[in-house]
């Protein structure tokens, strides 16, 4: 039994544990979308369900035959190790689908071991149950979800910190060939133990019990059956990956944000199968229903929550709706005989799940609208599987009542919350890399166009003749921003143009920064989402209206700068301003030593590197300077305050240069802030670690 078990914890283990590694690999190659996770996730999900099916065929062939076939499968998976993406053949180039190329990058470089992995915990349960008739197999699928959740919550907190993502290739490599000759054991086991002789069908050990042990389960296949397994495990599935979309869009896309879900959502799995008794119907009713109705205020109130608190109500949903559908899910469980079935239909429901948001929402939808749906129709779904169990045969008539009721006002309140959302929009857009809007409003500074990115400010536009070239928002003329474009060496302190400026600027907006531009200027914008291209050329009109020459440079600004550098073209930028950190959830990425090591190269040797490091949540302030200071820049900080009458707004910008005369200019001295403190224990982030908690608002 030990090797069985073994097996399965390994097995689970190392399926986990190469979610977040290989998404955090492929996550800088697309701009830190939070999109990277949940199409990794669906990945994730359908290979599981193929493993599960792939678990559920074998077991139609005889035992010895199954261990024979599972030994190939094993054999196949090995020369896709080490399981290393080749950046060369896989990083993104302007003009790709970012999903179908995830998907075939997953599937060309894990998809094998993957698979194998996937099959583990039904397949290995199944011989289980045919060499020890009688004893339960559901608690050997509470340990595969422990193993499961070990790995998930081991990887922010041991193995990212302490380890290259080159060196988690090989352990993992290594692990899963220690897997591999486990799984190897447990196929030709009965084999060498004389237990079972030929290729005949194995015995059904469970079908000759005596009686059903607990857990064993009591249920017989139907369609009605399996149709209520499906939606239940869709339900979990469709809001995790929801719950996991609202946190990424609201903070960052690491991975300590995208295990904490998953890790919930598989200790509600540990928990309902591993006791009979773990769930209580009634009290994980009253926990859900109240559950749902903070999550419902939390979305009502939007940027108003203390943004700890959206967590943990987020985070608490999601527990209690998912002990309510995994709860339901081993009451209604079958008989052992069964069981590979059975998680084949949990598996689809998955994968169902995991398919409508990553998939359909995005499709079907021009806003982030998945979260609120997904917890409608979670609920409904329950609603539905209590009607089906008979749950309120001995309670008083008014508690099914009051619960349709309940549901009734949750569908009101979506549908009236998605309403509201899409009335303050002129246009509406949503692609792989976010939601935008452009909302026209008017208040006593004028009329105006404002550009959100789902619930942040990305640049707002006057649109009356005389104040439509206004830079406003965090761009304006007192600005860090506005400072080195209006005094740089390069310009007189008059303001006239001795020679044409040079301009970088990571992240396009709406183009604001087009504004300072002058006749010989050259301003070239990084922007790796094509719908910001096309809106701020059609709803806004700074780049159109700009003196200088304006660029656009499609594609990632870090891997599209890498390939300048190959071509052997730096582009020699006075000024460098990387301004893609105002957003909450920022790209770590564009802040790490490497990536500082390209800015340094395009930059001229006097030039100015500006970082836009303005957000509600984290303070990048000292992440920035630590790394000038490696890199041998001088660092400055302005904060500049807002002018509601101008359009502005507060901005904080971090300013590295060799450049000290334009430091030490009165102008510039007179509008500089105390640097944030850095230690030598500040650490420099890196591509293989950057820690969120370090820049987190206390």
């Amino acid at each position: 039994m030990a090797a069985y078990a073994l097996t399965i914890f390994l097995g689970s283990f190392l399926l986990f544990q190469i979610q977040p590694l290989i998404g955090k690999y492929i996550l800088p190659w697309y701009g830190g979308s939070p999109a990277v996770w949940t199409t990794c996730m669906l990945f994730f999900q359908v290979v599981l369900l193929a493993g599960y099916g792939y678990a559920h065929l074998a077991t139609l062939a005889g035992r010895t035959r199954q261990g024979y076939l599972h030994l190939g499968m094993l054999l196949a998976a090995l020369p896709f190790l080490p399981i290393t993406p080749s950046a060369e053949l896989w990083k993104p180039a302007p003009g790709d689908a970012p999903v179908a190329k995830i998907l075939l990058l997953l599937m060309a470089n894990i998809g094998m071991p993957y698979l194998v992995l996937a099959a583990t915990a039904p397949l290995i349960q199944h011989w289980f149950v045919s060499s020890f008739p009688g004893r339960p197999p559901y608690r050997l699928y509470a340990l595969s979800n422990f193993a499961s959740l070990l790995a998930l919550l081991s990887y922010p907190f041991l193995v990212e910190p302490r380890l290259t993502l080159d060196r988690q290739v090989l352990l993992w490599s290594w692990g899963f060939a220690v897997y591999a000759l486990c799984c190897a054991w447990c196929a030709v086991q009965p084999r060498l133990a004389g237990r079972i002789a030929g290729n005949g069908p194995a015995p059904d050990a469970a079908a000759t019990c005596a009686g059903d042990p607990p857990l064993a389960g009591k249920g017989e296949l139907s369609v009605s059956a399996a149709l209520v397994w499906l939606l239940l495990s869709a339900s979990g599935s469709a809001l995790l990956l929801a719950t996991t979309n609202q946190l990424c869009q609201e903070v960052a896309v690491v991975p300590f944000l995208w295990v904490i879900p998953l890790a919930i959502y598989l200790l509600t799995f540990i928990i309902c199968f591993n006791s009979d008794n773990s769930y209580d119907r009634v009290l994980w009713g009253m926990v859900l229903i109240g559950a749902v109705i903070l999550a419902c205020r939390t979305l009502y109130l939007g940027i108003n929550v203390n943004l700890w608190l959206q967590i943990l109500v987020f985070l608490a949903a999601l527990f209690a709706l998912c002990m309510v559908c995994h709860g339901e899910l081993v009451r209604s469980r079958p008989a052992p005989r069964h069981l590979t079935a059975y998680y084949l239909v949990i598996a689809a429901g998955g994968a169902m799940g995991g398919a409508l948001v990553a998939l359909a929402a995005p499709a079907l939808f021009d806003g982030f609208w998945e979260y609120p749906i997904s917890l409608a129709c979670s609920c409904l779904v329950i609603l539905a599987a209590w009607f089906r169990e008979r749950a309120f045969a001995r309670t008083p008539r008014w508690l099914p009542a009051f619960l349709v009721a309940g549901q009734l006002a949750l569908v009101c309140f979506v549908v009236n919350y998605l309403r509201s959302y899409s009335q303050q929009a002129e246009s509406r857009t949503r692609n792989f890399y976010g939601v935008l809007r452009v909302i026209r409003n008017s208040d006593a500074t004028g009329p105006k166009l404002t550009l959100m990115h789902g619930r942040v400010v990305h640049g707002t536009q006057f649109t009356s003749a005389a104040q439509r070239s206004l830079p406003t928002t965090y761009y304006g003329p007192d600005s860090a921003a506005g400072l080195a474009l209006r005094f740089h060496p390069n310009r007189t302190s008059d303001g006239p143009r001795q020679k044409g400026l040079k301009v970088g600027v990571v992240g396009l907006g709406t183009g604001t920064l087009a504004a300072y531009g002058q006749e010989g200027d050259t301003f070239r914008f990084y922007e790796i989402n094509p719908d910001v291209v096309r809106v701020a050329e059609k709803h806004f009109t700074y780049l159109k209206g700009s003196a200088a020459r304006v660029e656009v440079a499609p594609g990632d600004a870090r891997i599209t700068m890498e390939s300048e550098l190959k071509r052997n073209s730096p582009q020699g930028y006075d000024v460098l301003l990387v301004d893609a950190f105002s957003s909450d959830a920022i790209p770590l990425h564009l802040l790490t030593r490497e990536c500082f090591s390209v800015y340094r190269r395009h930059l001229k040797a006097d030039g100015l590197l500006l970082v836009h490091i303005t957000n509600r949540f984290l303070d990048l302030g000292n992440i920035v300077h630590a790394q000038g200071e490696a890199a041998g820049y001088r660092a400055a900080r302005v904060v500049s305050p807002g002018d509601e009458k101008h359009g502005t707004g507060k901005a904080d910008w971090m300013i590295l240069t060799s450049n000290s005369g334009f430091l030490d200019l009165l102008r510039i001295r007179a509008k500089l802030a105390p640097l944030p403190a850095t230690t030598s224990a500040t650490p420099l982030w890196s591509d293989d670690f950057a820690s969120l908690w370090q820049a987190m608002r206390r």
